[in-house]
């Protein structure tokens, strides 16, 4: 049986940290990987998630299971955060799932039980890992144009007529905020549109929500998905908790199913549950508990805004900084892109060959397309990749 195995092929940010690793140079600056890091280069453990835990251990009597979809209070919880206001808890699924990588994964189990002849379309480019888990389940995939490499911004006319093209129980991934890689972003006027298209369609949107807090504000990130979600009968909302609660290891998130009503909710949940059954069983409970916690009580809630705001605003202070570096490197407003982008990634428009040049003399990592971590930087080092950039001919 073994002897079938073949090769896969690596992970090529995965492979790309292997690499930063076994760099010797002093004064490396890794780019690639996507987690937050702090000015000392550190993934810290944010103030309320150190209380939320000291609580917990304090509090906690029993490991033993909870519920099959997860702890009802943390699913009311995220609801709540993700969708506000717009949230109609009688036509709203949730389940707990390990990371937003696993409620993605659920989400396409889910939909493919739904609709076996969907094809799911995504942008042009997305994160990686979208693509891979839908041909590792057989459905079929169609790009949508999206990120123009002109302007860097997004191709919105492209991108209409592309998505334009879904049938109905088709389903329309879109990123909910901070876009992977580019970091470029729909307008709310864009998103008015995108819900106009797919209502025409019939098409399912299927928002992928990672980065919430990141960009503009917790509400800010949140409201294209909002209204998309308002206006669908049917939407699929994958969430995490990695980024923004900076419990990357805990694996929390959680999964969002919109439907008709509340005999089609009861029987989405029941088949969401049924899906954690048969992959990993009852889904992990510490981050969610932490989640649950921060969320439910006032003051932790106020300290973590207070600290993501800091993060936030950490990431668009170096963005200005760098793109103020290159416009006085370069005596061109070319890079101003940086600035507008938003979230941790930016795609630059460096060639493989460029980037490879930038890691071999200067030991930055960036991924092969250019995507850069924002995050992975300090005040001292936008300078070095200022320059570094430009010395490649970027």
């Amino acid at each position: 049986m073994f002897g079938n195995l073949q090769p896969q092929a690596p992970d090529k940010i995965l492979a790309l940290m292997g690499e930063f690793r076994a760099d010797t140079r002093q004064g490396k600056i890794d780019l690639g990987v996507g987690v937050y890091k702090d000015p000392t280069g550190v993934t810290p453990v944010m103030r309320a998630v150190k209380e939320a835990e000291r609580r917990i251990w304090e509090a906690e009597t029993t490991k033993a299971y909870t519920a099959l979809g997860g702890e009802p209070a943390y699913l009311s919880a995220m609801s709540r955060l993700v969708l506000g206001e717009t949230l109609d808890a009688d036509r709203t699924a949730a389940l707990s799932t390990v990371g937003g990588t696993g409620a993605i994964r659920q989400a396409l189990e889910l939909a493919r039980i739904g609709n076996p002849g969907l094809t799911l379309h995504v942008s042009d480019p997305t994160w990686p890992n979208h693509v891979s888990m839908a041909r590792f389940l057989g459905i079929p995939v169609a790009e949508y144009r999206y990120f123009d490499e002109a302007s860097r911004g997004v191709d919105f006319e492209g991108m209409k007529a592309d998505i334009g093209r879904a049938r109905a129980g088709d389903l329309v991934l879109l990123h909910g905020c901070c876009h992977n890689p580019t970091g470029a972003n729909l307008t709310a006027d864009q998103w008015a549109e995108v819900s106009a298209i797919l209502a025409r369609t019939g098409a399912v949107p299927f928002v992928d929500l990672a980065y919430q807090g990141f960009g503009d504000g917790l509400d800010e990130d949140a409201a294209g998905t909002r209204l998309i979600v308002a206006n669908a009968p049917e939407a699929l909302v994958a969430a995490s908790c990695s980024k923004n609660f900076g419990i990357y290891r805990e694996r929390t998130g959680v999964l969002l199913a919109k439907v008709e009503g509340r005999a089609a909710r009861d029987l989405a949940a029941g088949t969401m549950a049924f899906l954690n059954r048969q992959t990993y069983s009852f889904p992990p409970d510490h981050g969610a508990r932490i989640v649950q916690t921060i969320l439910d009580d006032a003051a932790l809630a106020a300290d973590w805004r207070a600290e993501l705001e800091e993060v936030r605003l950490g990431m668009l202070s170096l963005r200005r900084q760098l793109a103020g570096e290159m416009r006085s490197l370069t005596g061109t407003n070319r890079f101003d892109f940086i600035e507008h982008h938003r979230g941790m990634f930016s795609r630059l428009g460096a060639t493989p060959a460029q980037v490879q040049r930038i890691r071999d003399e200067h030991a930055i990592y960036m991924v092969g397309d250019s995507r850069l971590n924002i995050a992975g930087l300090n005040e001292g080092s936008v300078p070095v990749l200022a320059r570094a950039l430009v010395e490649a001919g970027v």
